[in-house]
């Protein structure tokens, strides 16, 4: 499956981009972690990514199609 991944705050850091393709075997936002990490190993510094498909926060069990839209939403910090 090829995906695109829109990154924000320290994720466009580290995928160095904005915006990158993905092809991956799996479906699931789990297996899509699992992709990331494997492509982008500092992502798995990020104790608190969250992970939004089509403008709503996903869990790791979510089924991804082509034509979702994801974004990588990494902790944000403020005060």
């Amino acid at each position: 499956m090829n995906i695109k991944v829109k990154a924000f705050g320290i994720c466009k850091d580290i995928l160095g981009a904005r915006e990158v393709a993905l092809e991956f075997d799996g479906e699931l936002v789990e297996d899509l972690r699992k992709e990331l990490a494997c492509k982008f190993p500092d992502v798995e510094k990020l104790n608190s990514l969250l992970i939004a498909v089509n403008e709503a926060y996903a869990e790791d069990d979510l089924v991804l199609k082509e034509s979702d839209t994801v974004a990588l939403i990494p902790p944000v910090s403020g005060g």
